[in-house]
This record gives structure tokens, C-alpha cells and sequence, in this order.
């Protein structure tokens, strides 16, 4: 389903997408955890990011899985962008629940819900889950360059 449109494999079109919103919910996320009085402006900005590529990994990996039936295998670049999914998916669940409990606790006057605590935690969590995403989108970019144009470079073709 996700291997060719118009001839051209699907894999390289989607993976900029990935590779663009990707880090944006890494940085904004971690923007919001260092920047509480952000999240209501920003807040949901940052989790659309987060959840179209979370949405859009998978579309990744299928079609990346298409075109290694056309070119080869990718090596460890195939393993790390399988893995990408469960990086992607805590990312999307902690920045929305950092964003949600701030809303929350920002909108009840009497201050019954939420506490203070509990948005920080998440928010921790959250700026380890952007952090740890980031490495990844590195290595899985890095390895599916090496994978495209490491022997060519290195040979000076």
C-alpha cells in the first residue's frame, strides 16, 4: 500500500514529515516543560506535532519496508526506525497530558484539581521522553543517510 505514488517510493516523501515534526514536538515539549506559561498558548500546537508524526511513523516504516523489496536491506537503519514508534508514542501521551493538567489545574479557581506536583512530574517526564526521542530521530537519520549515500561519498562518486 505505501510503496510508490506517481513511480516514486512513498518511503522518502513521508520520512521528511517525520523528520520535520518529529524534532518540532521534541523541542516544543521541551519548551513547554522548561516554560509553564507557554503551555496555553503553545500547548496544543506541540501535541499536533507529536501526534502527526506519531501517525505518520508507521506510514514511515511500512513504506520504508516496501522499498527495501526494491533496493536491499537498509541494515540497522531498518531496526532503529522500527523502534521509533515506542519513542514517538510516550512523547505524544506525556506532552498532552502536560498540556492537559496544566489547563486543568489553570481553569479550576478553587484549586481542587491537579496539583502543582503532579504537572511538574509529568512535565520531567515529558522533557526526558522529548530528549530521548531526539537521540533517536538522529540515529534512525543518521543510519538511513549512511544507508543512502555512505558509498558514495566515501568512494568520490
Amino acid at each position: 500500500m505505501f510503496d510508490l505514488i506517481n513511480g516514486l517510493p512513498v518511503h522518502p516523501l513521508v520520512v521528511h514529515a517525520v523528520v520535520v515534526l518529529l524534532p518540532l514536538a521534541c523541542l516544543g515539549t521541551i519548551a513547554l516543560a522548561l516554560r509553564p506559561a507557554w503551555r496555553q498558548r503553545y500547548g496544543v500546537l506541540v501535541v499536533a506535532c507529536a501526534a502527526a508524526s506519531t501517525a505518520l511513523t508507521p506510514v514511515a516504516t511500512s513504506s520504508g519496508e516496501a522499498l527495501e523489496r526494491h533496493v536491499g536491506d537498509p541494515g540497522v537503519h531498518a531496526q532503529l526506525g522500527d523502534q521509533l514508534i515506542w519513542f514517538a508514542v510516550p512523547l505524544l501521551v506525556l506532552s498532552a497530558a502536560m498540556v492537559w493538567l496544566d489547563r486543568r489545574r489553570s481553569s479550576d479557581r478553587d484549586g481542587r484539581t491537579g496539583s502543582v506536583g503532579v504537572v511538574r512530574v509529568v512535565s520531567v517526564l515529558a522533557l526526558v521522553a522529548a530528549l530521548a526521542t531526539s537521540v533517536q530521530v538522529y540515529r534512525v537519520g543518521d543510519s538511513g543517510a549512511r544507508a543512502v549515500w555512505g558509498d558514495q561519498v566515501a568512494s568520490g562518486k
